[in-house]
């Protein structure tokens, strides 16, 4: 005896999802997980530069909220260097964009070092 198939036949009978409709839906998805960049006023932005500033000619740490689009990024450590004309500054070694930068803190140093 053979089961005839009913309603649409050939599409309900073969459930399986293409590859390009698995990278579409998960394309959406990161898509929907994105952040949103978030605009510092001057005020902000002055007190950014004066942290950064602090960090690198007084050798103390900053910690650093800088944008990602998918997660939460935080830079702490010492600034190296700044390099102004491409718009960047160094924490150990690596290079970050300056206007990636959402919120900046100087941390205090302790008297005593760190033995």
């Amino acid at each position: 005896m053979r089961k005839k198939l009913e309603g649409n036949g050939l599409w309900e009978s073969s459930r399986m999802m293409l590859p390009e409709h698995k990278v579409a839906i998960n394309e959406l998805e990161k898509a929907s997980r994105q952040r949103e960049r978030i605009e510092l006023d001057e005020q902000e932005w002055e007190h950014v530069a004066r942290s950064v500033t602090e960090s690198l000619h007084h050798r103390q740490p900053v910690t650093l909220r800088l944008f990602h689009p998918l997660e939460e990024l935080t830079v702490i450590g010492i600034v190296e260097r700044i390099d102004q004309l491409k718009g960047r500054f160094m924490v150990d070694g690596e290079w970050f964009m300056i206007r990636d930068i959402e919120g900046a803190a100087v941390q205090e140093n302790e008297e005593n070092g760190l033995f």
